[in-house]
């Protein structure tokens, strides 16, 4: 259980529809026209890379405050549920359902992750995981911190490839967007280790007020009989 949850730290559906395959083109009429098909009219009139990263961008930006239902699974078996609250620019809080014991905290310096049955509370700098491009204040896919490795387009979804430049090694993480309404609806997260996990956000809400307590720096481990939930 603490692989499955640490890929959160060093890294949400896996059955998404993967990238639009072009159909097979058709042999050519006898006598073709000079004017466009309104096949390739459809596909010229789909948006561009930058049209994506821009949207995506707007959505995100336009995200201060959210809270959430989520479903995480990872490819080698586990899965969980729990709550997200999500206050951007730094900060999150993913708490896991019981019977697990953990809980995972950014607030705004790092992200730290809370194993209660172990008793052990562990702090990454915030901006050296996948977690730290998402909570950036003025997100822009065209930061140099950032690597934007592929854009694709699905079935009603669009799928962004982001690392960090300077560390790839982080992980890999993939925004999903559902197209319309244009909004978020997953992260997945490639560890070094090729272990990927999913985020599935449900029952989303943004614009909340939110106690600030959620986010607040954990230093270390609780006496026992006591808990940050």
């Amino acid at each position: 259980m603490r692989r499955f949850a640490a890929a959160v730290l060093f890294p949400v559906m896996l059955a998404l529809a993967g990238p639009a395959v072009a159909a097979p083109a058709e042999a050519p009429a006898p006598e073709s026209s000079p004017e466009s098909s309104p096949e390739s009219a459809q596909e010229s009139a789909l948006p561009s890379d930058q049209d994506i990263l821009r949207r995506a961008e707007e959505h995100l930006q336009g995200i201060r405050t959210m809270t959430a239902r989520f479903m995480q699974v990872s490819s080698n078996g586990a899965q969980a549920e729990g709550a997200l609250a999500l206050q951007r620019p730094g900060r999150m809080r993913l708490e896991y359902d019981e019977p697990s014991p953990i809980l995972v905290v950014a607030d705004g310096r790092f992200l730290i992750y809370v194993d209660e049955k172990l008793n052990q509370v562990s702090h990454l700098p915030l901006g050296s995981t996948p977690a730290g491009i998402l909570l950036r204040d003025d997100l822009s896919f065209a930061d140099p911190k950032i690597t934007v490795a592929d854009v694709r387009r699905g079935s009603g979804v669009v799928e962004i490839d982001v690392a960090m430049t300077e560390d790839r090694a982080a992980g890999l993480m993939t925004l999903v967007f559902a197209e319309k309404p244009f909004e978020l609806r997953q992260w997945r997260i490639m560890d070094a280790q090729g272990t990927e996990t999913s985020v599935t956000l449900y029952n989303v809400r943004t614009g909340v007020d939110l106690n600030q307590q959620l986010f607040a720096h954990i230093p270390g481990p609780l006496p026992p009989g006591q808990s940050y939930r």
